[in-house]
């Protein structure tokens, strides 16, 4: 199901920061809004609807209302019905423009509530929008530990009692920061960006098995922790497998999917001895380095080629 709020979430939300009176008080405002997007209605006022976004709440600028002013009473009101009746969540009229009586009652007409604000059209849109896109952005829940590590958000998986929480401790306790521990809430910002945070009411507590409960504001300090973080590199842990071959160059990429968002997975094989702290911080700043530019394991690789060139050159020449 897809995200959603109400009309009244919204008001009761942003009235103070949208500075909206609503017009409309006999309506009411639980009408769905599952769209992101807000729009002007443009040439649906003109009768061309053929395209036109219904699912979108709608904002009435200047542009807009002059247009509708221009119009004779009835063809004005026809105008504004075609497009009010295509299943409009919310009008918003901005910079307090003087809404006319028969378009608040053409709006009652189809339960449409009508909004003003003194904004102008375009700060309404740029303060409205990030609301609607936090609010209605696609989201999941993972299983996993996420931690900030040098500015790159590393996401835990594995078995439980794998070890995920007992890494992400190590690596506060070498200064890194605690995002979420056990579940993670993730949400997708726009195409590419897959942001995650943990429970409100977790309060960055750890679970680690054989001591108990881990408070590690209380033990570390405020600085260990962060609200939320981008997700940006999946570390998958799973116990060493004698069976299975394991990448070994990092040639060969390997990738995940989480809500539509591709991202880079690296497998960590555990087998006793392994410093997977220290491993962690290198898949970091190697994520880091790619940021930047540069593949470590191709650059490596080339010069290896590079240098197997040169030698069958010398030994070609030893032979002529």
């Amino acid at each position: 199901m897809n995200p959603s709020i109400t009309v009244r979430e919204l008001f009761e939300a942003r009235k103070e920061n949208l500075r909206l009176e609503l017009l409309t008080p006999a309506i009411s405002l639980d009408r769905l809004i599952t769209e992101p997007d807000v729009s002007s209605p443009g040439l649906a006022l003109a009768g061309f609807t053929e395209r036109f976004p219904g699912d979108r709440m709608q904002v009435f600028g200047e542009t807009e209302m002059t247009y509708l002013a221009r119009l004779d009473l009835g063809q004005a009101r026809a105008q504004l019905d075609g497009v009010l009746q295509l299943g409009i969540p919310a009008v918003f009229v901005a910079k307090a423009q003087e809404v006319p009586p028969y378009f608040l009652e053409t709006a009652v007409s189809h339960g449409v509530p009508v909004f003003r604000t003194d904004l102008q059209t375009g700060d309404f849109f740029r303060h409205l929008k990030p609301f609607l896109e936090d609010t209605l952005a696609p989201t999941t829940t993972l299983h996993g530990s996420l931690a900030d590590v040098y500015g790159i958000g590393l996401l835990f998986r594995g078995d439980s009692g794998v070890g995920k929480s007992e890494c992400v401790l190590d690596l506060v306790e070498r200064g890194h920061r605690l995002v979420a521990d056990d579940l993670v809430f993730a949400s997708r910002r726009g195409n590419d960006v897959l942001m995650g945070r943990g429970h409100e009411l977790q309060g960055f507590h750890m679970e680690i098995r054989g001591i108990g409960i881990v408070d590690i504001p209380a033990m570390f300090g405020t600085r260990a922790t962060r609200q939320q973080k981008r997700i940006e590199v999946v570390v998958d842990l799973e116990v060493w497998d004698d069976s299975r071959e394991y990448d070994r160059t990092g040639l060969v990429r390997s990738t995940v999917e989480i809500l539509g968002v591709e991202l880079p997975r690296v497998t960590i094989p555990l087998n006793p001895g392994k410093n997977l702290t220290v491993i962690s911080e290198v898949i970091a700043m190697n994520q880091l380095l790619s940021y930047a530019g540069v593949d470590v394991a191709a650059r490596f690789h080339q010069k290896l080629q590079s240098a197997q060139q040169r030698s069958r050159k010398g030994l070609m020449e030893d032979y002529e």
